[in-house]
């Protein structure tokens, strides 16, 4: 069975030959750890810095080369593409303050982080933040009415046409694409959330802003011959709802609902990335439309066993391996995390293999060959651990 196919009987609740693989995000360390080689995918600073030094052509031409070599090597049956810089970019440069310290021209500065080894936020200056007001999104939506959402330029599709080219007969492709969650507003985190909470009267018409944009850019996967979307807009904390259900339900739900539906007239499949502890809202992924809930965070109480009880005869699963394992644990906790996400999640269909969030920075080889090992080991159908 080929991949694309075993991925798709699998998302109709159907029993494939085996087991179907994918992560949604994979870092610059599992590419180098099994192909043997610098990448610039995901790589975080070194792809920042690339950016900076104009080496636009040379970042997309690795990810074409590395994605698909990392996907025939491991055996995943998902291609996860996603738009690149459109030709000519160059992101201009910060200046460095220290060793790990970088300062933009707003006076922001950014640390380069020792976990993820991203440039992250670190101490913001509140003067270069400028919060919208209900006169300036009520004009963009009147914007985004007379105009619509352009399509990407050729050039941003770069990834994504060899990817088709090259394996769209064969393996299940997947583009990132819009998404949108809490509408709120803020500089930093902690803002936005207060501000959620401080600023009802903005809910509506941000709400109506993103789901609008949501909806007006589904016209423009038309043509991409791909097989589904992946849409990224975490809800859940590791104990519980980033924020009230009852605001998403309100505000957010009826245009996820309306995104969802113009999505599937096209023929697409649509997977929820969502981590945390999210299950005052698998309900709410049913009734949306969602073919698929990835980014199962087992160590954040979402279980495989009780999912599968509960909503999976109408909801994918897809996740099954910690994290925190893939990290900081052995190749043992590889195979309890892949046997018992085996086990109760994919009889009858309905299960994708993978991380319960990505193969993350940290990720250790022997685990990584462990989880590998344990699909083709228990992965068969039919399953008979």
């Amino acid at each position: 069975m080929l991949p694309k196919e075993r991925v798709i009987k699998t998302l109709r609740h159907e029993e494939p030959d085996l087991v179907p693989w994918g992560e949604h995000s994979i870092d610059y360390n599992v590419f180098e750890q099994i192909l043997g080689r610098k990448t610039f995918f995901q790589a975080k600073f070194r792809e920042t810095k690339a950016y900076w030094d104009g080496r636009r052509d040379e970042v997309v031409a690795s990810y074409k080369r590395d994605l698909i070599d990392l996907v025939d090597a491991l055996g995943m049956d998902i291609i996860p593409a996603r738009l690149v810089p459109r030709a000519g970019y160059r992101e201009k440069p910060m200046q460095q303050v220290d060793e790990e310290t970088y300062h933009d021209d707003h006076g922001s500065l950014y640390r380069i982080s020792a976990t993820t080894h991203d440039l992250m936020p670190y101490k913001m200056n509140p003067a270069a933040y400028h919060p919208p007001t209900l006169d300036k999104i009520k004009h963009d939506i009147a914007e985004l009415d007379r105009n619509g959402v352009p399509p990407p330029e050729e050039s941003q599709l770069e990834l994504l046409r060899h990817v088709v080219k090259e394996r769209g007969a064969t393996h299940f492709i997947m583009l990132f694409w819009s998404d949108f969650g809490w509408p709120s507003f803020g500089q930093t985190d902690e803002e936005f959330y207060l501000n959620l909470a401080l600023h009802p009267e903005m809910h509506e018409a941000i709400a109506e802003l993103d789901g609008k944009y949501a909806v007006a850019s589904v016209r423009n996967l038309e043509g991409l011959q791909i097989d589904g979307v992946i849409t990224c807009g975490d809800m859940g904390s590791s104990t519980g709802p980033l924020a009230s259900p009852q605001i998403y339900r309100r505000r957010v739900k009826p245009w996820h609902k309306a995104y969802v539906q113009e999505l599937h007239e096209l023929g697409l499949y649509v997977i929820k990335h969502c981590c945390g502890h999210v299950w005052d809202f698998l309900e709410d992924f049913i009734d949306i439309g969602y073919d698929a809930y990835e980014g199962i965070q087992a160590s954040g109480g979402m279980d495989m066993k009780l999912l599968k009880e509960r909503v999976g005869d109408r909801l994918t699963l897809w996740g099954g391996v910690w994290n925190e394992h893939l990290i900081l644990g052995a190749p043992d906790d590889i195979r309890a995390d892949a046997r018992y996400a085996i086990k109760w999640g994919a009889p009858g269909g309905g299960f994708i293999y993978g991380a319960s969030h990505s193969l993350a920075v940290g990720t250790k080889p022997e685990n990584l060959m462990a989880m590998k090992q344990s699909r083709e080991k228990w992965g068969t159908y039919p399953i008979s651990i």
